[in-house]
Formats: structure tokens, sequence, C-alpha cells
């Protein structure tokens, strides 16, 4: 199925997606990185600024300086959301985004959190951040920037359309990731036993 979700995100709106949707965004997406994400779990929301119901997305993107003195995306592809495997389930916990963006996997920790705090993880095609960029049009605000630097701030962008996304672990403990490890150890056990 595909479907299109304006945040913030409502936990109804989470237990209909099944991994292998298809997902747009539309609406606030805020980024965070391993330092960002230890940064908030020890200090706490920025600015004012909350995360609750919106999107997180794994990336440390490329910015510049427009001419009106705002901020706009070169370039924003997705990191490897592995690294913030260890922190994710206590940011849901404590922040409440409903769909965290990203690349690869994420562990069972993480699948946990997804269950009980009804959220979804979904994948962004990698080495696509040009894309990614056209559409994340607008920067709302920028936080952590001189403490942090551009890559591990929290930029806050306004999308009309951001995807598309794959829902890789749902709210109902499936994940596909899993699913293809399991497939890819037992294809390789036949190989061994005809060798």
């Amino acid at each position: 199925m595909e479907y299109t979700l304006k945040t913030p995100i409502r936990d109804e709106e989470i237990e209909r997606l099944r991994a292998g949707d298809v997902l747009y965004l539309e609406g606030t997406l805020f980024t965070a990185r391993d330092e960002a994400h230890m940064h908030l779990l020890d200090h706490g929301q920025v600015g004012g600024f909350d995360p609750h119901g919106l999107a997180l997305y794994h990336c440390g993107p490329v910015m510049r300086r427009t001419a009106g003195g705002g901020w706009e995306a070169v370039a924003a592809g997705p990191t490897t959301s592995a690294r913030m495997d260890s922190l994710e389930a206590r940011f849901l916990e404590k922040f409440g985004p409903k769909v965290i963006v990203g690349k690869g996997g994420m562990g069972a920790k993480t699948q946990e959190g997804l269950i009980r705090h009804k959220a979804v993880f979904t994948n962004f095609t990698g080495g696509a951040g040009a894309l990614a960029a056209k559409s994340l049009p607008r920067v709302k605000a920028v936080h952590l920037l001189e403490e942090l630097g551009m890559a591990e701030a929290v930029w806050v962008f306004e999308t009309d359309r951001f995807g598309p996304l794959i829902v890789t672990m749902d709210a109902h403990g499936r994940s596909l990731h899993d699913e293809v490890d399991a497939a890819t150890k037992a294809s390789a056990e036949r190989i061994k036993a005809r060798i």
C-alpha cells in the first residue's frame, strides 16, 4: 500500500502501516544523528522544539546560506541508522517521533521501541542526497549548530512530499531486515550443504 502522512502523525495512522508499504511525508521533518541524539537525551528539548508526532531523519545534510540569509539543503542523503541503534528506543520514549527515516536496518531494541511507542522505521535510498534535498525546500529552524556543527545539528525542515520511503520495520514487530537476513542465511546453508 502507499500512504501520505502529514505531521503531526497520530498513533492510529502508524498502526495502519505494514512493513513493505510505501510512504510519503508532508509537514515537519527534523534531522538528528548520534551526537544530536545524545545531546537531546542528556539535555532535553532545544529552543522550544517539540519532536512529538514528527518525522526523524538520520541525516547530516550539506547546507548553504541563501542570498536572504536563510539556509537551503544542497544534499540530504540518509546516514547509516545502526549508529543510532543504542539510543533510539530511549529517544522514541522521550521525544515521541512517529516516523524514523534512515538507511540500513536497526536492531531488536529499536524494534521494541517502535512497538511500544507506535512508530515505524523507513528507508530512503542511499546515494540520492540531491534528490532528498529537493524534497526539503524550507528550513524552519536549526538547533545546536554552533555546538555540534553542520552535519550533527538538528535541522528542522518543512516538506510538501518527502519520499518515497519504504516501511522496513513496523509497529507490529515485523522487520524486513530480519527477514532478508534469515533468507540469506538459509540460502547460504543450502549452498554449503551442496558443496
